[in-house]
């Protein structure tokens, strides 16, 4: 068993930071989802940094277990244009 802080079902916000490429948005969303079904479009923002080289891509899901969020950080922090995952 898994200690968790949280009770989960409960809402998380997921922050994906890493260069601005092409494919970093769709890859972060589609991580994601698949670990916890479709997203709507107003749960996920995009923020580019003042640069331009980097974006944020935060995306809030209704988590329900450790270990879902578990392997949703693996599968982002794998990935090769991310930086952090807050």
């Amino acid at each position: 068993m898994t200690d968790s802080l949280l009770e989960f079902p409960c809402r998380f916000p997921i922050k994906a930071i890493g260069v601005d490429h092409p494919d970093f948005q769709p890859a972060v969303v589609r991580i994601i989802s698949s670990h916890s079904g479709d997203l709507a479009q107003e749960s996920i923002s995009l923020s580019p940094s003042s640069n331009g080289r980097y974006l944020s891509v935060s995306v809030t899901i209704t988590a329900t277990s450790q270990q879902q969020l578990d392997a949703i950080y693996r599968e982002l922090t794998a990935m090769e244009h991310v930086r952090f995952v807050l």
